[in-house]
């Protein structure tokens, strides 16, 4: 396998990509759409999951995190198929192509959207990097709510609205859950080897019993996104997304019983939960603006 498409882990990138395909869909249905800020805020997003991933691997590493008796998928630095100094300048380009770049919806966005950008690129190197690693104090999964979720969907509309919204601060729950309950499952299948070597993930924190029932009240909680908007302004149109519960219990069974490496397949159903989830959403937003 090529040692850059492990260190890119090009299989969560759906975690980058779908809040900002929410985001623009919650501005098509506003009438706000912009192509160019969409794209741009997507190539942004992406490239700074990259530098993110980058950094987790080299910082794992040198960690002492990814050692041979882990689960999930080899590392590219930790294999010794790359080296730390190669991985550190993919991520510095990543970064610094993501900030570059981001110029231009900095000059769309103003001044806050330099700031978030700002904060995104010191929060990718603090997830893993720095004196007090988020990811190894059990922060992990915040950052992903955070990042990979309202920061995301909300910059995003707010880069084609130039206003914000409640709305989308509301649909940003769905991809923020989702994307925390990828990093929880990667958490719970290394609870072993990350309490081995000090990394006190939530996971390791609350137990595998626990971790195992959080994984499903968040499948429950970002399927009730949608469900909660539809009730409460009476759109039923948007409990359609709730056609994704199927897989969500699917998810659910998997992550009380799979162990061991075998969560890796939890981990893409999870993935898959996200841009299914995302899509309806994204979909029905769209079509309603098209037709009704």
């Amino acid at each position: 396998m090529n040692p850059w498409f492990l260190a890119i882990r090009p299989k969560t990138l759906p975690a980058g990509a779908a809040p900002v395909v929410l985001g623009t869909a919650l501005a098509f249905a506003a009438g706000k759409f912009a192509v160019l800020p969409a794209l741009a805020t997507l190539v942004c997003a992406l490239l700074m999951q990259i530098a993110s991933n980058l950094i987790n691997d080299l910082y794992d590493y040198r960690k002492g995190a990814d050692t041979a008796e882990r689960l999930g998928p080899p590392r590219a630095v930790s294999s010794g198929m790359l080296s730390e100094q190669a991985v550190k300048r993919a991520a510095w380009l990543a970064a610094g192509t993501a900030f570059v770049l981001g110029q231009y919806l900095v000059w769309t966005g103003g001044w806050q959207i330099l700031a978030i950008g700002v904060v995104s690129l010191i929060a990718a190197w603090a997830y893993t990097g720095g004196p007090v690693p988020l990811a190894y104090i059990g922060l992990g999964e915040v950052c992903a709510f955070v990042f990979y979720g309202v920061v995301s969907v909300c910059g995003t509309y707010y880069l084609q609205a130039h206003e914000w919204s409640p709305i989308a601060l509301l649909f940003s729950l769905a991809p923020a859950f989702w994307s925390a309950n990828i990093l929880l499952v990667n958490n719970i299948r290394d609870i072993p080897t990350d309490a081995a070597v000090g990394k006190r993930t939530l996971a390791v924190r609350i137990g595998e019993e626990n971790a195992r029932l959080l994984y499903c009240f968040i499948v429950g909680a970002a399927l009730l996104v949608p469900a909660y908007y539809a009730l409460t302004w009476r759109e039923w149109w948007m409990l359609l997304p709730l056609l994704a519960a199927p897989l969500g219990m699917m998810a659910c069974r998997s992550a009380m019983t799979l162990q061991g490496a075998a969560l890796n397949a939890l981990l893409l159903q999870t993935v898959r939960l996200l841009i299914v989830h995302t899509a309806l959403i994204a979909g029905v937003l769209c079509g309603k603006a098209l037709f009704l």
